[in-house]
């Protein structure tokens, strides 16, 4: 294996954040990687790092530059509250690591701007944890769309709603996910980001416009549990991007586009994933596997990806450049939110 000319052996990797995100997904999809080998684990509360060396092998830590400074690694994974992702991405980019960064990738466009500078002038890799774009259905919708047979997409709907963080978050109804100070911005940034992420990378075009509610109607904390975005694209097309943590019981994470020659809908179905309706009367259904969730746990995609990266020396599939367009779409519905009215991106405030 090779990166940039040089020789690796094992992947040395390092873990900023012990919390589920890391235990359910970054850390055991980790340990699937015959190229990997976990070292150190970092947590605020020691238990929970303590835990995973336990588990895994490697050193606990609390504090992250403590382990940057100590240990020689190759890549880490952050995956802390949302205020410390940019700095300790900038931290493990500046002490030679390649990153993987959790979404939203950080609470400002100055952070995300830094990262993205700091990776380039490290040489180092930087992906975001956006993994809608790699689960099978929306690869097969990408794949129809792609192929023309739809035509245009005039409008769509996506949603990714569920009955909140606390059923999955360790510190449950007491978690940073709920604290202004720590997240930064509720379920939009929880979950409405993966599907400004994920449109985005369907349609091939950066949204333009927003303008969005959001309020707080049931969670504990002081950040929205529920936000709706009326979006525009570059080419037209217009729709709603819905998060909430207030869906219960069950789940939506389904995403419908209507187009010029029928409708493609996504993640509506449990057995076939992907159902297209042509306005010629004929029904595609593909079954191709399911949209991953917190309940549903499968392998996400995002781990192999990044340690793909790093070992043939070719970029990520989501790259900072990605995770930042996402932000600045979160970020101009804040705006859109405080000022009552709706942003252009490329003229909104930074």
């Amino acid at each position: 294996m090779k990166n940039g000319g040089e020789v690796l052996t094992k992947i040395r990797v390092g873990v900023i954040g012990c919390g589920s995100i890391a235990k359910h997904r970054h850390i055991v999809e980790y340990a699937l990687q015959p190229q990997v080998e976990l070292v150190a684990f970092c947590d605020t509360v020691i238990e929970r790092a303590q835990e995973a060396a336990d588990q895994y092998g490697g050193v606990a830590y609390q504090d992250y530059h403590e382990m940057l400074e100590r240990e020689s690694l190759d890549a880490v994974s952050v995956c802390t509250p949302n205020v410390v992702h940019a700095p300790a991405t900038v931290a493990a980019l500046k002490a030679g690591c390649h990153v993987l960064c959790e979404k939203p990738m950080s609470v400002s466009d100055e952070e995300a701007l830094s990262m993205i500078q700091i990776a380039e002038e490290q040489k180092k890799k930087l992906m975001i944890g956006h993994n809608q774009r790699l689960m099978p259905p929306h690869i097969k919708a990408k794949e129809i769309l792609a192929s023309g047979s739809l035509g245009r997409v005039f409008t769509f709907r996506t949603a990714f709603a569920h009955g909140g963080p606390e059923s999955w978050a360790a510190d449950g109804e007491n978690s940073w996910f709920f604290q202004k100070d720590k997240a930064f911005i509720g379920a939009m940034g929880d979950l409405g980001v993966h599907k400004i992420d994920l449109l985005m990378w369907l349609l091939g075009e950066k949204i333009t416009e927003v303008s969005a509610m959001m309020d707080r109607h049931e969670k504990s904390g002081d950040v929205e549990d529920n936000a709706v975005i009326v979006a525009r694209t570059e080419s037209g097309a217009i729709g709603t991007i819905v998060s909430s943590w207030t869906h219960a019981p069950g789940e939506d994470n389904s995403t419908i586009l209507y187009c010029e020659r029928g409708v493609m809908k996504i993640g509506v179905d449990p057995m076939d994933q992907v159902i297209v309706n042509y306005r010629d009367g004929s029904v595609e259904k593909h079954q191709v596997g399911i949209i991953a969730t917190n309940d549903g746990q499968v392998e996400s995609g995002v781990i192999t990806a990044f340690i793909e990266a790093i070992v043939n020396d070719t970029e990520p599939i989501v790259p900072g450049e990605e995770g930042l367009k996402a932000l600045q779409v979160v970020l101009g519905a804040l705006q859109s939110v405080e000022e009552s009215r709706t942003i252009t991106l490329s003229t909104r405030k930074k």
